[in-house]
This record gives structure tokens, C-alpha cells and sequence, in this order.
């Protein structure tokens, strides 16, 4: 259950720095947590195929989740960007 609790906490604070530091107001509560927590497994699988481990405390995987979100925020972008 705790493990559960952490990775809503990390991905509700990735999602809102990503919506910070991608020029806009976020998705909402529930999608930057969500946004969060999918950008932290992409985060996770971009720095194991670097190889990098994922040994870190609370910063780092506040980072990579960041990193993670970034990228999936310019691909949804992108991709919706295209649809208009």
C-alpha cells in the first residue's frame, strides 16, 4: 500500500513540474499524476537502457519521473498538434 502511495506522490509532483517546465497549465490533478507516473517508468526504462542504475533516493526519481513526463508531454504535443 505504501509503494502505491509513493508512486502517487511522485507522479502528481513530476506532472506538475512538467507542467511547469513545459510552458502550460497541466492536464488536472488526476492526468499530471497520471502523466507522472507513466513518465517515471518511461524515465526508468531510458536510464536502464543508458545504463544507469536505478539506485537513488526520493530526487532522483522525482528527476527521471520529470524527465519521463517531459518526454510524454512533447509526444502527446506532437501528436495532437498534428490532429488539428
Amino acid at each position: 500500500m505504501l509503494s502505491i502511495l509513493w508512486w502517487i506522490i511522485v507522479g502528481l509532483i513530476a506532472g506538475w513540474i512538467t507542467g511547469k517546465l513545459m510552458k502550460g497549465s497541466g492536464y488536472g490533478p488526476v492526468m499530471d499524476i497520471i502523466v507522472g507516473i507513466v513518465g517515471a517508468i518511461i524515465g526508468g526504462f531510458i536510464m536502464r537502457a543508458l545504463g544507469f542504475t536505478g539506485r537513488g533516493g526520493m530526487i532522483y526519481t522525482i528527476v527521471i519521473a520529470v524527465l519521463g513526463a517531459v518526454i510524454l508531454t512533447f509526444l502527446i504535443r506532437l501528436i495532437s498538434s498534428k490532429k488539428a
